[in-house]
């Protein structure tokens, strides 16, 4: 592959910062670094403040730890909701797209990965414990397993079943409206809906 040359180091640095971003190759990077000098500057400095904002002052939901600007996110915070039901997910972003299904009311638990060996995530590495220890304190009826259906997210699904073994809830798993190896990310709003309405109890 030719080396690409640039016609200046500083465009160089931000096309290699941006390129490291999920999804960004050094084609796209590029494009949105030329993007930016069309810009007003000051829309630059307030893309670049906001980044830095984001970064050194969000916080991590001290009961659920999804991301929020407080000690506690809007959901843990809201009475609103049903506070019987946790709903486990991999990540923040699954904490978004049911939220956008608009069918799930009650509340989340971000494990922040998965199990996976091979990638050396372990239990320990995981949200797990302090999930146990909400089960165990809080008044909870009903943990849903909001898992990818894939062979991590169902080895993870199973690990948490069996340390909940003992414990007095029901544990219930998304129907398989999303397709093995599907991302919950990227499913559309209305299958993943559907998903968590028709969920089923947890089976081995």
């Amino acid at each position: 592959m030719i080396q690409q040359e640039f016609p200046s180091r500083l465009l160089e640095n931000v096309v290699t910062e941006l390129s490291k971003l999920p999804s960004v190759g050094r084609r796209t990077a590029l494009r949105l670094a030329l993007s930016l000098l069309k810009r007003e500057e000051r829309e630059s400095k307030a893309l670049g403040e906001s980044i830095i904002q984001f970064r050194s002052n969000i916080k991590y939901c001290t009961r659920c730890h999804n991301i929020c600007d407080t000690d506690l996110c809007d959901v843990c915070a809201d009475t609103n909701r049903d506070g019987k039901t946790i709903c486990v997910v991999e990540n923040i972003a699954d904490v978004m797209a049911i939220e956008n299904t608009s069918q799930y009311h009650g509340l989340y638990h971000v494990l922040g990965g998965v199990i996976s060996p091979m990638d050396g995530v372990g239990p320990n590495e995981l949200e797990i414990a302090s999930l146990i220890q909400r089960v165990d304190t809080e008044d909870v009826n009903e943990v849903l397993l909001a898992l990818n259906p894939n062979m991590e997210g169902d080895t993870t699904a199973f690990y948490i079943y069996k340390k909940l073994a003992g414990a007095n809830v029901r544990i219930t798993t998304i129907a398989r409206g999303i397709s093995v190896g599907d991302s919950l990310e990227y499913a559309d709003e209305l299958t993943l809906g559907r998903s968590i309405v028709n969920r089923i109890d947890f089976a081995k």
